[in-house]
């Protein structure tokens, strides 16, 4: 017991140098140490270097030692038992010589005598040339010598393992059975013992290679080389098969090591199982390349069993580190996971083998659970917001970090004006942006056009929510927004800030956005934006149309928003018209003196246009051209509306009363009047001076229809802008202009049949 314990106590400084001598050892235990190469990385040193490597090599050495010792006093027993076993194993070594000498003597002894009995039989049955006797001595030759030792000489090559060797012995063997068969220098029956002695010969060694082949500790160039000696032994098929086994037993014992835990990194343990798994494959390949070259048959069995272990690869991927990342909508926890899979798995694509198609088959499904689950809850959470949001547009956060990574939008800004959106818009914005920071992935498993139509589902949800914000709207069902609350838009511009969402989404940051789902991507224009590339020339012809469906998904909302306004516009809240034809009809015999201005409704309409171009100027910095189409949309509506009701036409066509000069002069006003606020506005369209003249037509139609000429009831065209000029400049609060030269309430101040529009002239022709 004493000696233990003293033993243990000097063993204590080794056990805390432990570390340090592990560390020291770590160079010389790698495959590939080069022993000069570490001597002459150390010839450099100078002299003092040179002492402390003297030292410290010293130092190494007494450490060395005492581990050594403490090792053997560790493993004393084992130590003991596995010598006496070593001795056991010599005798049985010299016991089995001595049998093979025996065997090897009686053999020897054997073949004689069947040699003898067979050339007294060959002798017996005929006579030689020369005519000599059967009873004849002669010694044996050279040929009979071989065909006694060569069974002696496999069988010792065969117990000693020398492989090839005893390859030789068996070619040489096949040539000399193959020439006495030709020759027919041999007894058949001598003839056939030597062949039955190769084939036997031949399928033990077989035997061998094929079981050293199949053992672990059967490492690189061994294995080669047994399977290289099974090829050339005629057994191509069964040693292909027994190389790719070695190599599956070889990551599968890896492999054990790796014991992934739910705390685990997924991409970390990824990646050490991708390097395990194709590390195995390629190294299989090089095997295969090297020994079998390029044979078909070799070849296909290559690719399959490849194939096989990439989908085993790719289910142990998917069960402990993909599902998890699914299931929580995790997209780029999943992306990374199938990034390392590919990176690695490209690799091989050097040696022949495309296996990323298979991988990309696999891990689709939960890639596209990820992009479901992602999606959802941007839509989920863009929801919450626009519950609580006040619908006032801001700039975006100076920096916002998502997920680990700035986004793109918190540096975001146009070419010189920054992106004012509401709460809720900037955080639909801030999602789909970071949803786009990693999609190689989605590219490489063809995801791209299903990631382009789940987002798009997802914004038309959001623009069915800003519809339901608008007052009107609240009680509609629209698709996608379901039972969601949405806070109400109640000020012209809360309701102005829904469009200005919608619209500079579709048309700016999710094209932008989206961007990164071609192949094409738009990296290389990050440094320099001068040199982007435009939209249409950055976009392939699916972004192209899913902007227009984006754009198309706003359009609804605009429309929402123009009909709420035309109808506050038109109806009361009781739900009598303000534009009736009664207010047209009525006038001849009603009025004594008319103070010629536009009527009511068109007043309001001007305000109401000229107070949303107002907000509009503030919202749209830099998207001027989106006001002017919403503000033409909203004109449109109504100046349609009105083409279109038919109560209207008929009580002008056929109503209680005929339509007199009087309610012409004022309709015709008050077109006259849309049509300039329009065009000073800048938003009269094509379509509304359109539905202007085709109503001015209809309304002169109908004038003519009682018998009285429209060109004695209207006045030249200059005295209706007159009249338009001096209204809106009273509508907008300007200075009354100095104009003594013409009374404008004169009908007929300037009246002339010649002058009057071509519509007036087509109304009355």
């Amino acid at each position: 017991m004493a000696s233990v314990k003293s033993s243990r106590s000097r063993g204590t400084p080794v056990k805390e140098n432990g570390p340090k001598l592990e560390e020291g050892l770590s160079v010389f235990k790698t495959d590939g140490f080069d022993a000069d190469a570490y001597v002459q990385s150390k010839c450099s040193l100078n002299e003092k270097e040179i002492r402390q490597l003297c030292a410290y090599l010293l130092d190494l050495k007494k450490a060395s030692a005492e581990e050594m010792r403490r090792s053997v006093y560790a493993n004393y027993a084992a130590f003991i038992r596995t010598s006496k076993e070593i001795s056991d194993l010599e005798g049985e070594l010299f016991s089995i010589r001595n049998l093979l000498s025996t065997q090897a003597a009686l053999i020897h002894g054997l073949a004689e005598g069947v040699h003898i009995d067979s050339l007294n039989i060959t002798v017996s049955e005929g006579s030689t040339a020369n005519g000599l006797s059967n009873s004849e001595d002669r010694e044996p030759s050279d040929l009979e010598k071989w065909l006694v030792e060569f069974p002696d000489l496999l069988d010792v090559l065969l117990a000693e393992r020398r492989v090839n060797e005893a390859l030789a012995a068996l070619d040489e063997g096949e040539r000399v059975a193959s020439e006495a068969k030709e020759k027919k220098t041999l007894n058949p029956a001598v003839l056939m013992s030597l062949q039955t002695a190769i084939t036997e010969r031949r399928q033990k060694l077989a035997d061998q290679l094929s079981e050293a082949a199949c053992q672990p500790s059967t490492r690189g160039g061994e294995l080669r080389a047994a399977i290289s000696a099974l090829k050339k032994l005629g057994d191509g098929p069964r040693a292909h098969s027994l190389l790719l086994n070695a190599h599956y037993q070889r990551y599968q014992y890896n492999m054990q090591s790796l014991r992934p835990s739910s705390t685990s990194y997924g991409g970390a343990y990824t990646a050490a199982l991708s390097q395990l798994v194709f590390s195995a494959i390629a190294q299989a390949a090089s095997d295969s390349m090297a020994i079998f070259g390029k044979e078909p048959a070799y070849t296909s069995e290559l690719v399959m069993w490849a194939t096989k272990q990439t989908e085993s690869f790719a289910l142990i991927v998917k069960r402990h580190a993909l599902a998890s990342s699914a299931a929580a909508g995790g997209l780029r926890a999943a992306a990374e996971c199938v990034q390392i899979a590919l990176g690695h798995c490209s690799l091989l694509e050097a040696r022949g083998l495309a296996l990323c198609p298979v991988l990309l088959k696999l891990f689709r499904p939960s890639v596209e659970q990820a992009l479901e689950a992602n999606l959802k809850r941007i839509e989920e959470s863009t929801a919450a917001l626009a519950a609580a949001d006040d619908w006032v547009l801001t700039n975006p956060p100076a920096a916002t970090r998502q997920s680990g990574r700035f986004s793109s939008t918190s540096l975001g800004s146009t070419a010189a004006f920054p992106h004012k959106l509401s709460s809720s818009a900037h955080r639909f914005n801030l999602m789909v942006q970071d949803f786009f920071e990693d999609v190689g992935p989605l590219l490489s498993m063809q995801l791209g056009g299903q990631t382009l139509e789940g987002l798009f589902q997802v914004f038309n949800s959001y623009v069915s929510m800003l519809i339901k914000a608008l007052p009107m709207e609240e009680e509609a069902n629209f698709e996608g927004s379901g039972n969601k609350i949405v806070r109400m838009a109640e000020t012209e511009a809360q309701q102005i800030a829904l469009l200005a969402n919608a619209s500079l989404l579709a048309d700016e940051l999710l094209p932008r956005a989206a961007m990164k789902l071609s192949p094409l991507n738009q990296a290389n224009y990050k440094d320099d934006p001068r040199k982007r590339p435009s939209d249409r020339q950055s976009r392939h012809p699916e972004q192209r149309e899913w902007k227009r469906r984006l754009v198309s998904s706003v359009d609804k909302l605009k429309d929402s928003f123009c009909r709420q306004h035309a109808l506050d516009l038109i109806f009361t809240e009781e739900g009598d018209s303000h534009l009736s034809a009664d207010m047209y009809i009525n006038m001849d015999g009603n009025v004594d003196e008319v103070e010629w201005f536009p009527s009511p409704i068109f007043q309001e309409l001007f305000a109401k246009l000229n107070r949303m171009a107002s907000i509009a100027a503030d919202m749209f910095v830099g998207r001027e051209r989106f006001a002017t189409l919403l503000l033409m949309r909203l004109t449109e509506t109504v100046i349609l509306w009105l083409s279109e009701d038919q109560s209207f036409w008929d009580d002008i066509e056929e109503g209680p009363r005929p339509l007199g000069p009087l309610g012409l002069q004022q309709f015709y006003l008050d077109m006259k009047f849309v049509i300039c606020f329009a065009s000073q506005g800048r938003y009269l369209s094509r379509n509304l001076n359109r539905a202007v003249s085709d109503i001015i037509t209809k309304a002169i139609n109908a004038f003519s229809a009682t018998g009285m000429d429209p060109n004695s009831a209207l006045p030249e065209d200059d005295w209706f802008v007159d009249i338009c000029q001096d209204a809106m400049e009273r509508l907008s609060g300007k200075p009354k202009a100095i104009n003594g030269d013409r009374d404008l309430n004169s009908p007929t101040a300037s009246v002339s049949a010649h002058s009057i529009s071509s519509v007036r002239s087509h109304g009355s022709s």
